[in-house]
């Protein structure tokens, strides 16, 4: 330990004498005309910047362009400032050498010129990563990482974070190794990420995978590619791996004792995906849900029902409970509608009413005409039973067969037929109130 400690105060020192000695080669004269230079040139891009930034956002608002487009360019405006003060600095460097041969009155402004450039080539890099706590973390680790490059401290700085660090097992862990291992993951998982979402799309646009297979094509791919980029990075950086066998044994005992539920929706997760019995668009009903399966997830399925209602089912319950698929097989769907008319009513024509009425409603089928059964003769009516088709359960059930309620009254008001209900009389004799009920 106190070599170690004696190797990091070594390697600390040695940093601070080079900062030390760039210091005062600063007040030399030939660094101070360079400095003014690049005061200067940072006062003329701040005012290019305020002169070009409003009217190139005025001309983007004129342009008919794909969003993407807009987006990077409105990208660029942000950072008129660096991108006028890297170019202003580039030139200023070019003329220095132009007018003097030696090395040491321009050394200052390629130094700047390139540390600004690499900042620049950071910025726009790390719009690749979307997520914006991810996106600064690796725009500041980048822009540190270029300082120490464009100003020769790599080596030192790496050389002292190398000597922190902690043993773990017969494993040594240092700081260096940790933010490499941090660095190349991120980036790995950057790609991942990436080649996970062109593989989807492509996926998604199959005209020959059913919508359950291409779920699990998905989350197969997406759990391969960012578990081939965890170990990957950390294989690279010198991680040994040797202890997952043990890990994933305890993880597999943890399952077993406190998580079968989580296991057991895993496992029905597959099973839905792999049978085909339940796919999104799928219009189900478990129980008093009824909807529209949106996503299967990996413990649980969506579903929307008619009120908006978004419900989380458990992928168990879709395997072990009752579970009706209004469209599993094919999209034809029979609906039943009761109804009943007075005995004066001839039942012929009733019948030929009725299918009359539902056949001209929309959504009814055609193909498959409604028909119409007497069910019974009641205490006040003759029971009848209307059956009709429809192909697009997701457009509703309840709506369907109130339009075909409502089309049955207009039709039989058209046609004299009548729909009875119970009536009761109520009778007062000596009184004494006496009720009698007829139907």
């Amino acid at each position: 330990m106190e070599t170690e400690f004696a190797s990091l105060t070594a390697e600390l020192q040695d940093i601070w004498r080079l900062i030390q000695i760039q210091g005062q080669n600063l007040l030399l004269p030939s660094r101070l005309w360079q400095l003014g230079i690049i005061v200067a040139v940072f006062l003329a891009a701040h005012l290019l910047r305020l002169w070009a930034q409003p009217r190139m956002r005025a001309w983007m608002k004129g342009r008919d362009w794909p969003m993407w487009r807009l987006r990077a360019l409105l990208v660029v405006n942000r950072r008129l400032r660096i991108i006028f003060f890297s170019l202003l600095m580039w030139v200023a460097y070019y003329v220095m050498t132009a007018i003097t041969p030696f090395p040491s009155r321009s050394f200052l402004l390629e130094l700047v010129a390139t540390l600004a450039t690499g900042w620049l080539m950071v910025i726009f890099g790390s719009r690749l990563v979307r997520n914006p706590a991810l996106r600064t973390l690796v725009r500041w680790a980048l822009w540190a990482y270029v300082t120490l490059w464009v100003l020769g401290l790599t080596q030192e700085v790496s050389d002292a974070l190398d000597q922190i660090g902690f043993a773990l097992g017969e494993t040594r862990l240092t700081v260096l190794t940790l933010l490499q291992a941090v660095v190349l993951v991120t980036l790995f998982f950057v790609a991942a990420k990436f080649f996970a979402a062109a593989g989807s799309d492509r996926i998604q646009k199959s005209e020959d995978l059913s919508p359950s297979l291409k779920v699990l094509l998905v989350k197969i791919l997406q759990i391969a590619l960012f578990g081939a980029a965890l170990f990957v990075g950390l294989k690279t950086v010198g991680v040994d791996l040797t202890g997952l066998a043990f890990l994933s044994g305890a993880i597999g005992v943890g399952l077993g004792f406190g998580l079968q539920k989580v296991v057991s929706n895993l496992v029905s997760g597959v099973i839905i995906l792999l049978d085909k019995s339940i796919k999104p668009g799928d219009v189900i009903s478990l129980g008093e849900t009824f909807g529209w399966v949106g996503t299967l997830g990996a413990r649980y399925a969506s579903v929307t029902t008619r009120d908006g209602r978004e419900y989380l089912i458990p992928n168990e319950d879709l395997i072990t409970g009752q579970v009706v698929n209004w469209s599993h097989s094919n999209d034809f769907v029979r609906l039943d509608v009761h109804f009943g008319t007075a005995y004066g009513d001839d039942p012929h024509k009733v019948r030929a009413v009725a299918i009359e009425a539902t056949s001209n409603v929309s959504r009814v089928q055609t193909s498959r005409p409604p028909v119409c059964h007497i069910v019974g003769f009641g205490d006040s009516s003759v029971d009848y039973i209307l059956r009709f088709w429809i192909t697009d359960p997701t457009g509703g059930l309840t709506n369907i067969r109130g339009n075909v309620y409502l089309a049955l009254w207009d039709a039989f008001q058209e046609n004299g037929i009548s729909i009875p209900f119970p009536q009761r009389e109520v009778t007062v004799l000596n009184d004494q109130l006496t009720v009698r009920r007829d139907d």
